[in-house]
């Protein structure tokens, strides 16, 4: 018996239907309410029951437009990150500075919306979404226009994305315990301090540095964390292209 081909479909590439026997509801409006919600209530919120009663619509309605939660999830991951900027131009001199401000902005996106750390798990196609592919695309192409060849520039592109994500998706899983604690950030690191540096006490380089960032304002050593962390990945790149370019 020959093996069942599995067929892949994409929220994206297929045409939006319209059904004549109900009010019109738009793809617009199931993305923007599921927005609200996930923003509102978290990633585990949402259901196509729980978004149908939101739009007053039945789930089989949502069907129309989406075949999937995933779908769904898919839609709404790309909406967020469209609130990332990218340069309306590329200076190949400005490489370092344009990769800076995207990660940035990539950043501020996730931690705006900490649901899509999760979410981009269980989203499988949520790359293919426009907004998500002009900021490859313009990754690509500051990457590019600095020297990298496509390949290398490929390489450089899916780090950074690995870092970004994989970096803030930690950030926002310690915020949100920070959140259900009841506590400031601050509170809740000093907490946090007493138990780590007690579990580290047989372990004398990590006990070491848990004594360097007990007095850390927690707040702005992430974000200084993550600019030293991108720095090391674009110093290493600026090895990589200065030996690609012969200099």
């Amino acid at each position: 018996m020959a093996a069942k081909q599995t067929e892949f479909s994409s929220v994206w590439t297929r045409p939006q239907r319209q059904r004549r026997d109900q009010p019109a509801l738009s793809r617009e409006q199931i993305v923007a309410e599921a927005l609200a919600l996930l923003d509102g209530e978290g990633y585990d919120a949402l259901s196509m029951r729980k978004l149908g009663t939101r739009l007053n619509a039945g789930a089989t309605s949502l069907y129309t437009h989406v075949a999937s939660r995933e779908e769904i999830l898919e839609l709404v991951i790309d909406e967020a990150f469209g609130e990332v900027r990218i340069p309306e131009t590329i200076a190949p001199a400005q490489w370092r500075t344009d990769l800076v401000i995207l990660a940035h902005d990539l950043r501020t996106a996730i931690l705006s919306h900490p649901w899509i750390s999760t979410a981009m798990t269980g989203a499988g196609l949520a790359y293919l979404g426009p907004n998500l592919m002009r900021m490859s695309e313009t990754m690509l192409a500051i990457l590019e226009s600095a020297g990298f060849d496509e390949i290398g520039a490929d390489r450089a592109s899916n780090l950074i994305w690995a870092y970004v994500l994989g970096s803030t998706g930690t950030e926002t899983s310690m915020l949100t315990s920070v959140a259900r604690s009841g506590l400031s950030e601050q509170e809740w690191f000093a907490k946090h301090m007493v138990v780590a540096e007690q579990a580290a006490r047989p372990y004398p380089r990590i006990s070491k540095r848990y004594d360097m960032y007990r007095d850390i304002d927690p707040t702005q050593t992430r974000e200084d964390f993550f600019d030293a962390e991108f720095g090391v990945i674009l110093d290493g790149l600026e090895l990589l292209r200065s030996r690609a370019l012969g200099e």
